[in-house]
């Protein structure tokens, strides 16, 4: 369930789960969240929660409404989004929003994946994965290419081939590790057992 952490000067003052589909934000006391501070307007900006989507917006306050620096009128709010209204911070966490394994964990289609990539490899395969919350989790490897890892910190791609799969680093700030020796920049071949470490968290390449 989302939630928002209001601090101010980096000191939390509240916290508030959002379980309503509007939810106010201001100086007023009738306000879900209530920020007691002359630089924010009485009825300053309002959280409209669609399913797993929350969209902040700015209800013409005085100062304005800033999501991570930027002021905004209207937008998508997403896990770890932090929200200014005065002095005041508001960090923005729906960790179930994301997709996958665990609450930060993608491992999803790719997008792009080559049309002219061969889609029937020999036998099939899947990933598990065998550290962290997600442990024992399976997803089998049934398109062409799926993507795996966490946003911004480590994210690898599986590529189905004819002749096998074959594991690539699309985005690193910590490199991800094949049986313990970090991923080059070019595709490696997995083999059956193979043990993938993205961002902490570990996982099996298992052949079926």
């Amino acid at each position: 369930m989302p939630k928002m952490i209001v601090s101010i000067d980096g000191v939390v003052v509240k916290e508030l789960q959002l379980t309503k589909d509007r939810t106010t934000l201001g100086r007023r006391p009738y306000n879900d969240i209530v920020i007691d501070n002359l630089a924010v307007s009485g009825e300053h900006a309002a959280l409209q929660m669609t399913g797993s989507e929350v969209h902040i917006e700015d209800l013409n306050s005085t100062n304005g409404t800033y999501v991570n620096g930027k002021a905004v009128k209207k937008q998508l709010l997403k896990h770890s989004d932090t929200i200014e209204v005065g002095k005041h911070k508001i960090k923005f966490i729906n960790e179930t929003a994301d997709a996958g394994f665990e609450k930060t964990m993608i491992i999803r289609p790719s997008a792009h994946a080559d049309a002219h990539t061969p889609a029937a490899p020999v036998g099939k395969a899947l990933i598990r994965v065998i550290s962290g919350p997600a442990a024992g989790r399976e997803v089998t490897l049934i398109k062409v290419v799926t993507t795996i890892g966490k946003p911004g910190v480590a994210v690898a791609s599986v590529t189905r081939r004819t002749h096998g799969y074959a594991v690539a680093v699309v985005e690193a700030v910590n490199r991800p590790t094949l049986n313990d020796a970090p991923l080059g920049s070019e595709p490696q071949m997995l083999k059956h057992n193979d043990i993938l470490e993205l961002a902490g968290t570990k996982m099996q390449f298992v052949m079926v």
